[in-house]
């Protein structure tokens, strides 16, 4: 039921469209280093927390830590990472995650835990398949198919070219940005407070736009947006099932706002993600920078569809997804400044 998903834009989403309301460049070289000063031990809060599960029983899970974005409802990209960790628990070590295709059924209460119960569908000696039910309060709250593969060779590869954007030593975060437009002398009391809240709520993904003018919401752009992304903190080269389950954490952000971007004269009433499908097509470490690449193909009936791809830094594309949403929305007043 569209209106029992996730209700509202994430956290990141308004991050993405408030704080580039500035008309300042990137250019500046303030974040230059950046991931030189990243203290090597220490451990991302995804790793830690986030999409931390306790095993209760065989192919049983429960999550416990929450992070809760502004619309106060369970953040849908925490729910399809934890699904996948728990789907990924009950795997040998040579199979890897290469899709998952999700469903949210109903929205979660980030005031309760959320339990993750897993069916071993089929265990072939290619291919093997789980099914994961997010549950609380006795009912199902996301429907997760997840199918994991043994690595095998092939002499068909090819791939899309990867977009020519600058490097993410040459951006600035999301944070940055925000106090860039703090900064100008014309921001009313009202917008002062509200990029104040953004900047207030930990995000535990780090993101740096491409083009932050291209995401003014008075004028009208291409269904087309595109950051570096990389979680937050130190995850290392572990395996490559514990960063599948952080990208699918990480796809969910700004994904589903790239819809709203060419209608400048409406902002979302009401958002929420009906499904979610994720392909993972090579190694990465989710916690280097990577590209995501999203764009809305299509728009209509009150849902949109969103399609992204999350580049490595060297041109390989890592991952592919899709979500639809149900978007209601409402006219902006021409005097706002959010």
């Amino acid at each position: 039921m569209a209106e029992e998903g996730k209700v509202g834009e994430s956290d990141a989403d308004s991050r993405l469209k408030d704080a580039t309301e500035s008309e300042d460049s990137a250019e500046d070289d303030s974040s230059e280093g950046s991931a030189a000063q990243r203290p090597q031990d220490l451990r991302s809060v995804l790793v830690t927390s986030v999409l931390n599960l306790e095993q209760l029983d065989i192919d049983l899970y429960r999550g416990t830590h929450h992070w809760v974005p502004r619309t106060q409802r369970l953040f849908g990209g925490q729910i399809i990472g934890q699904a996948l960790v728990a789907a990924a628990k009950s795997v040998g070590d040579n199979l890897y995650a290469h899709s998952i295709h999700c469903y949210f059924v109903r929205a979660g209460d980030p005031k309760v835990p959320v339990l993750y119960q897993v069916d071993r569908t089929r265990d072939g000696r290619s291919f093997t398949v789980r099914s994961v039910k997010a549950i609380q309060h006795g009912q199902a709250i996301l429907i997760c198919q997840a199918s994991f593969q043994v690595l095998q060779p092939s002499p068909l590869q090819h791939q899309l070219p990867m977009p020519v954007v600058p490097q993410p030593e040459d951006l600035l975060t999301v944070e940055e940005l925000i106090h860039r437009y703090l900064s100008k002398p014309d921001l009313t009391e009202s917008a002062k407070q509200g990029l104040n809240k953004l900047l207030a709520t930990e995000v535990p993904v780090e993101m740096k736009p491409i083009s932050p003018a291209h995401f003014h919401r008075h004028a009208p752009g291409e269904a087309r947006r595109l950051f570096w992304a990389r979680a937050r903190g130190h995850i290392g080269e572990g395996d490559m099932k514990l960063h599948c389950c952080v990208a699918a954490y990480v796809s969910d952000f700004a994904l589903l706002g790239t819809v709203l971007l060419p209608y400048s004269k409406y902002k979302a009433r009401f958002t929420a993600s009906l499904d979610h499908a994720m392909w993972f097509h090579s190694t990465f470490r989710s916690d280097e920078w990577m590209l995501y690449e999203c764009d809305s193909p299509w728009a209509g009936s009150s849902r949109g569809l969103a399609q992204g791809r999350l580049w490595r830094r060297d041109g390989v594309l890592a991952a592919s997804c899709s979500q639809e949403g149900v978007l209601r929305v409402k006219a902006v007043s021409e005097n706002s400044k959010l």
